[in-house]
């Protein structure tokens, strides 16, 4: 395929749908050519984006198999919510499998699994179907997180020692769909939802720039959850409110904040240390990267709201609430950062060229499925220590069966 472009379908045209057409104006070698939603109207809207900003002229697709079928598509990228992954998953497959349309490759969105049974049927179904797979972790792909490492291992790591700790958080105030919110649905809280972007950056910085993943094996897990904020009555009502009642945070909350440490030892035994939090609970300018890593004689530091201008409006400046500064924006006044380039500060754009290339050489992506499957394998590891109350030796008996209690309705830190 290397003289051609590739022809990409998107299934799910909603948030996450729209981010990645926004980060197409930085991508080469590939155009939008079709998207199928189970709205139509938010595939249009997504389509329109799409035409918009130049990044191609998607067809609109009654459904995963039709767009299989199309011959402008090549690859398909997943953004659909955790609980159709599988149904996508198997639909893709049986088109592929049956003849029905060819593809290089897929893409998934995270997690790739709400545990580690779906997350293994990801990677076989793609496996039965002969695709090239890639993971769409983005926070790796980050321009901060890419420069970041490379001068740390080439000057720090290169003069006085490989690093030895990494440090990751995701913070904001909720997510946008009620969805989210349902243990059942997503699969868990907020140590499912973002917990899986911070235990694979920090592993990544710790990573030597080319050694594989296997160089780093994880030991222990130690985890703790709690729901701080979303369980307070005038919160519950609210979540209440937003979904017609589904939401019952009183008796069937998920947790809201996430912590976790990861023991890990390098090819010589050394050991090395990942400490990520997450949570749903913080009221600032809006959604909150940071990472850390630090060696012998040297540290790295990234906060994605330090990385571009900020503006002032007085309590005299009214207008509509909106995130035209930041995602999950919290304020219409006062000191406010502006993330100039999400797309890209976050990781958007280096994943999808890298996914791109990859399917263009006939290469799979360095962040594959696999990768997703052992994210998914550390957080249900991180569940069980949660639940438990006591650090969990990786990989622990049964982590393919298990499913976290508050992915079952059956967790409540007040009772």
């Amino acid at each position: 395929m290397a003289d051609k472009r590739l022809g990409v379908g998107f299934i799910g045209g909603g948030f996450i749908g729209q981010f990645h057409v926004r980060s197409w104006v930085g991508v080469r070698d590939a155009d939008i050519m079709g998207i199928v939603d189970i709205n139509r109207d938010t595939a249009e809207t997504a389509a329109a984006m799409a035409r918009e900003l130049g990044v191609g002229e998607p067809a609109i697709h009654g459904s995963i198999t039709d767009m299989v079928a199309d011959p402008n598509i090549d690859a398909v990228w997943i953004g659909t919510p955790n609980f159709t992954r599988i149904e996508v998953m198997e639909e893709i497959a049986e088109a592929v499998i049956g003849g029905k349309g060819e593809l290089t490759g897929i893409c998934c969105e995270k997690p790739l699994g709400r545990n580690v049974a779906e997350a293994k049927e990801m990677l076989e179904l793609a496996r039965k179907a002969e695709l090239l797979d890639g993971y769409l972790e983005d926070q790796l792909f980050s321009t901060s997180v890419q420069r970041g490492k490379a001068i740390v291992w080439a000057r720090g790591a290169a003069l006085t020692g490989r690093p030895f700790l990494a440090r990751s958080a995701e913070e904001h105030s909720g997510p946008h769909m009620p969805w989210f919110w349902e243990g059942e649905l997503q699969g868990g809280g907020v140590l499912n939802d973002m917990m899986c972007h911070s235990v694979e950056v920090a592993r990544f910085l710790l990573t030597e720039p080319g050694a594989p993943r296997e160089s780093l094996n994880p030991m222990k897990v130690t985890a703790h959850t709690s729901c701080l904020k979303w369980q307070d009555p005038h919160y519950v009502e609210h979540l209440r409110s937003i979904s017609d009642g589904k939401l019952d945070y009183a008796s069937r909350p998920a947790e809201d904040f996430a912590r976790g440490l990861i023991e890990y030892r390098d090819e010589e035994g050394k050991e090395l240390i990942v400490e990520v939090t997450t949570s749903w609970c913080f009221v600032g300018a809006g959604l909150r990267l940071s990472m850390e890593l630090l060696g012998p004689e040297y540290s790295m530091s990234i906060n994605s709201l330090d990385a571009g201008p900020k503006v002032f409006f007085s309590r005299n400046v009214t207008g509509e609430v909106g995130e035209d500064l930041v995602e999950k924006q919290n304020a219409e006044m006062g000191l406010m950062p502006i993330v100039a380039d999400e797309e890209g500060e976050y990781g958007y754009t280096g994943e999808n060229r890298h996914m791109v290339q990859s399917f263009l050489a006939g290469k799979r992506p360095e962040e594959n499925f696999s990768d997703g499957v052992n994210v998914t394998e550390l957080l249900m590891t991180a569940y069980m220590s949660a639940e438990q109350g006591r650090t969990i030796e990786f990989p622990p008996p049964e982590l393919d069966t298990f499913i976290p209690a508050v992915a079952r309705g059956q967790w409540n830190p007040n009772k």
